[in-house]
């Protein structure tokens, strides 16, 4: 969340006034044909001027009558491997980036895993896992960051967990069967499990526990990565913003 300084509300009053007064300089001029009075004009204008679009600055910096908090939230997307979970929040965060008052880190468990290798895959370590990463949501909420998440988190319980240990928790269950995604398997984890060289996937040996009522769900068999993504900014921004 940006602020508006006391320096900045000046430099603004200023580059205002010097437009405005010139403008004013020539008026003058034009009128009477004096430039000596034309300059004391604009001169006195622009001193009075400034100091006046100052104070009406900080007065309304202060006055709460049309100004929404956006309070910090997280898009939890979830999903089978390869689902397009992160594909669809990185486009996700590349449209709300943009907006300047709202601050924004992107997690994906690829990043994470690669923080902390040596996390393993099983249901204890899994769960041991996502709980930290609750706790780095929070953290980065307290300080006013909104954060879209991308990761398998493949229990009910430990998704609840991550609810309940942050604020304006949105699930965003990236729907798609197990079949489609082996279609998109670029990474051969799947063929990779199934000939025993990868232990523990979601899909494979453990079992993917969908989500009883997410606040979305995207499904990838019907619509691109575009139009999914399309989907989930419009729910923030009706939802969430404005």
């Amino acid at each position: 969340m940006f602020i508006e300084t006391k320096k900045r509300s000046l430099l603004k009053a200023i580059s205002w006034r010097v437009f405005a007064s010139l403008t004013t300089t020539l008026i003058v001029f034009v009128f009477f044909g004096r430039l000596d009075l034309a300059i004391a004009a604009g001169v006195t204008e622009t001193v009075i001027k400034i100091g006046i679009y100052f104070v009406h600055e900080r007065i309304w910096e202060k006055i709460k009558f049309g100004k929404k908090r956006v309070d910090p939230f997280v898009l939890w997307f979830t999903g089978l491997p390869l689902s397009g979970k992160s594909t669809i929040a990185d486009k996700v965060y590349e449209k709300l980036v943009k907006y300047d008052h709202l601050l924004l880190q992107r997690l994906d468990s690829k990043d994470i895993r690669e923080m902390i290798p040596e996390v393993g895959f099983s249901k204890e370590e899994r769960i041991r896992h996502l709980k930290r990463v609750a706790f780095l949501v929070k953290t980065l909420q307290s300080n006013s960051i909104s954060v879209i998440a991308s990761f398998v988190s493949p229990y009910i319980d430990i998704r609840e967990y991550v609810r309940n240990n942050t604020k304006n928790f949105i699930e965003i269950y990236v729907k798609a069967n197990i079949e489609e995604c082996k279609k998109r398997d670029y990474k051969g984890v799947y063929k990779k499990a199934e000939k025993g060289e990868i232990k523990n996937l979601t899909g494979i040996h453990e079992k993917y526990e969908e989500p009883e009522s997410p606040e979305i769900i995207l499904d990838t068999t019907k619509y691109s990565p575009d139009e999914l993504a399309d989907m989930v900014y419009d729910y923030v921004i009706k939802k969430l913003i404005k």
